[in-house]
């Protein structure tokens, strides 16, 4: 049988140890999140940002931007400056000028026949449609 001093001290020293260990998991805890806090920080003031004057497209246009890079720009200037790599296909910046480009919305969804005459046929779906129209438009700008 156990003395009640030494249940005592026994019991103490569970209480003191459970706390420690708790603390020293609080201590951790605070740590990590400190070096996640930090770590997003840095990496958020590392971020590129927009230069001046140059806009920020939305995610509709970013997608239309992706759409016409893999499908378009082997034959047509699809940014803001530049020429096209064929002569015959207009700059996409300049189709605003000789039309709304909304009016593009059936012929990119039915399949554009009409175009410089090497021009591949290309059908989208109306997703990528609106995406598209999205860019073109942030190109008038």
């Amino acid at each position: 049988m156990m003395k009640p001093t030494t249940a005592r001290r026994r019991e103490m020293r569970d209480r003191t140890l459970g706390f420690r260990s708790g603390m020293q998991r609080a201590v951790q805890l605070g740590i990590g999140l400190a070096v996640v806090a930090n770590t997003v920080a840095i990496f958020v003031a590392l971020a590129p940002l927009p230069a001046k004057g140059e806009e920020v497209l939305s995610p509709a246009a970013q997608r239309g931007l992706v759409i016409v890079r893999t499908n378009c720009s082997r034959c047509h200037a699809v940014a803001k400056v530049g020429d096209s790599p064929l002569p015959i296909a207009p700059p996409f910046r300049t189709l605003h000028g000789r039309y709304p480009v909304e009016d593009l919305q059936e012929p990119l969804a039915e399949g554009i026949v009409t175009g410089h005459p090497t021009m591949p046929e290309f059908r989208f779906d109306p997703g990528q449609v609106g995406d598209i129209i999205a860019y073109l438009k942030s190109l008038e700008q």
